[in-house]
């Protein structure tokens, strides 16, 4: 059963979907918050540039629901924030690869807090043509991932596009009877969620997991963060993983693999799906791509003990 983390208030919640935190003031923003630059590199048969949206800000509450008093602020400055709120960035990778130029996730748009949807503008400093994107492919489709399907004026953000997402997600999102189905916590999700997936109806694919985007670019299930969360594999090397939000911090989830995010639709699912994503990733030695990771959101988990420790690097 779909559940709402009860260690969660219903404030930062709401202050989350109005796109901004209450209370949260962030020291100086640590270079590369806002990553101008560009990171490329090539995975097999895949050319990738890492893009920037920008950076979003969560409360102490969201983040570090499960830590002890005294741990939460060394944390927190280690996130570059204050014992209130710490910024995370937001990584978007496209995907060249035979014809295709696919994008994972097109971030908040105008849609939600004002340090994030900078990924149109930033796609001119990459040299990137919104109208060559012949794919895009949601994780999930909460605001920050999804927000930027339309533009302010009216129209599709990436005009030329086939759009996919999971069966799962869609389903779950676009229930006629979210209202009396979802906790009132999730109900400005849901309409965010409808009015992007709507808007795409048409060019709209339902995917599940082991379908291919393209040959060589697998969709993974990594449900818990929401209902349908996917991962998307990628063929190369010792194999790359772009987890989404399958894990949201390079940090706190690699070193306390026990804790819970408050933002997961069901929090043990999410954990549970977490824990088996980054043991796999450290037997294999697959590379992995986080959304909100430290920019570029690359690199690798290593154990360390009944832990983690991520290595940057692509």
């Amino acid at each position: 059963m779909t559940r709402i983390d009860e260690k969660t208030s219903g404030l930062d919640r709401r202050s989350f979907l109005a796109g901004s935190v209450a209370g949260v003031a962030l020291p100086l923003l640590p270079k590369g918050v806002y990553a101008a630059d560009t990171h490329r590199f090539t995975h097999g048969a895949f050319d990738i540039a890492v893009v920037s949206d920008g950076f979003l800000t969560l409360p102490v509450s969201i983040v570090l629901p499960d830590a002890a008093p005294e741990e939460r602020d060394g944390i927190m400055r280690r996130l570059g924030g204050t014992p209130e709120g710490a910024p995370f960035h937001t990584n978007i990778p496209f995907i060249r690869t035979g014809s295709d130029l696919i994008v994972v996730d097109n971030g908040s748009g105008g849609n939600f807090q004002a340090s994030a949807g900078k990924l149109s503008a930033n796609l001119a400093t990459a040299g990137i043509d919104a109208a060559a994107v012949t794919k895009v492919v949601f994780t999930h489709v909460h605001p920050d991932h999804s927000g930027g399907t339309v533009g302010t004026d009216g129209k599709l953000t990436f005009p030329n596009a086939q759009y996919f997402v999971s069966e799962r997600e869609w389903a779950f999102w676009t229930n006629p009877e979210y209202e009396k189905a979802m906790p009132k916590a999730l109900h400005g999700f849901a309409r965010g969620a409808q009015r992007d997936l709507f808007a795409v109806k048409e060019r709209l694919t339902l995917v599940k997991p082991g379908d291919e985007i393209v040959s060589g670019m697998q969709v993974l299930d990594t449900r818990g963060h929401t209902p349908g969360h996917i991962s998307l594999e990628l063929e190369g090397g010792d194999g790359l993983v772009i987890s989404g939000d399958a894990a949201t911090s390079n940090i706190v989830f690699f070193e306390h693999p026990d804790w819970h995010f408050g933002f997961d639709t069901d929090p043990d699912l999410a954990l549970k799906t977490r824990k088996m994503l980054i043991d796999r990733a450290a037997t294999e030695k697959l590379t992995l791509l986080g959304y909100h990771w430290s920019y570029p959101g690359i690199g690798r988990a290593e154990r360390n003990g009944s832990a983690y420790r991520f290595v940057s690097g692509s």
